[in-house]
């Protein structure tokens, strides 16, 4: 995950890629479904964020 301070940039795509693939993923769904999960994820993550006042990541 890349974070900026105050947000969440996105997610580390080879690490994600590698993963994927580790778990055997078919990375024609992995280029198909990665882009608009981490888009959610994302957007998520930065209203959490936002919503405690912090530019810290609370999970």
């Amino acid at each position: 995950m890349r974070v900026l301070p105050g947000a969440v940039i996105g997610w580390d795509m080879s690490a994600t890629l590698a993963l994927g693939d580790a778990l055997g993923v078919s990375p024609l769904a992995m280029a198909e479904l990665l882009p608009v999960i981490e888009a959610v994820m994302v957007r998520k993550l930065n209203e959490e964020l936002s919503a405690n006042g912090g530019p810290g990541f609370r999970p």
